[in-house]
């Protein structure tokens, strides 16, 4: 397989290995970190020779190496105790994608693995013994556990995960999504820091002010987006709808980082779909 061939199978797989990423985090925009951790380190690895059987389920172990380095970096799991006799027979595709990622990631790691694996990505139970690397007897198990564990945890109230942002993110990302509503882009190239980075998901990145300026000239350009205050996963965004779509949920959304009053970072997803599945967002104007 040449650099080329490698490179379309790794586009090809991007959204399979984010479906386990954010499910494994907790978090869409968390597993998109993680995913393109992932992505790099399999570039590093196929620079350096590395030899590959099969390279869907090597990038699965290294995506699940990275989603627990992830982890294990912010915080310790929680537990959930199971007694024995409970149901654990496949979820089904509809009931497991309308999970929440914050459920999945109230599951031990490798039961949390297994469940993704299976029930969400199709794989078998050696593929998944491989990819956490134990036997298959413990995937099995972890398996087991893990679907009936989130069939309870599916069953129980979920906390509402409001945005917590202060006055000041706000009234910030306000001033934002006000002045793409009204095409002043000059406005916005004036907040930016000469260091500003732009990560336009799945698709590039640059930085610099003088580089990214043809960023917003092809906003300018497009009249279908429609612009709103709000907040994904908590995060203050901005959230973009097709107008001759559906409203009912955004297209894609936006996410800006700050130093006082300069724009530090834009991370679009327009070019990044498969994140919005089972987003947590909510609109706020």
């Amino acid at each position: 397989m040449n650099t080329d061939e490698f490179e379309d199978r790794l586009k090809a797989l991007r959204p399979r290995l984010h479906r386990y990423c954010a499910r494994m985090t907790g978090s869409a925009v968390n597993g998109e970190d993680v995913l393109q951790d992932t992505l790099v380190k399999a570039l590093d690895a196929r620079a350096q020779g590395a030899a590959v059987d099969n390279l869907e389920g090597w990038l699965f172990r290294i995506a699940h190496n990275a989603s627990l380095d992830f982890l294990r970096d912010r915080f310790r799991n929680t537990v959930v105790a199971l007694t024995e006799d409970v149901e654990a027979a496949p979820i089904p595709e509809a009931d497991i994608v309308a999970i929440s990622f914050q459920t999945f990631l109230r599951l031990p790691e490798l039961q949390r693995c297994a469940v993704i694996l299976k029930d969400v990505l199709g794989h078998s139970v050696d593929e998944i013994a491989s990819i956490a690397e134990c036997s298959p007897a413990a995937a099995k198990s972890a398996l087991q556990r893990g679907r009936a564990a989130l069939r309870l945890l599916a069953q129980a109230p979920e906390d509402t995960r409001l945005p917590l942002m202060s006055d000041s993110d706000r009234r910030k990302i306000a001033a934002y999504v006000h002045l793409f509503r009204s095409g002043d882009f000059d406005a916005i190239r004036a907040m930016l820091a000469d260091d500003v980075k732009l990560d336009l998901v799945n698709r590039l990145q640059l930085e610099g002010r003088d580089k990214i300026g043809l960023y917003f000239t092809r906003y300018a350009e497009e009249t279908k987006w429609r612009f709103a205050l709000g907040a994904v996963e908590g995060q203050p965004a901005m959230l973009v709808f097709d107008s001759t779509g559906s409203m009912d949920r955004p297209a894609h959304f936006v996410l800006i980082d700050w130093s006082e009053s300069r724009i530090i970072e834009i991370r679009d997803f327009l070019f990044a779909p498969y994140v919005l599945e089972a987003m947590d967002w909510v609109r706020l104007g």
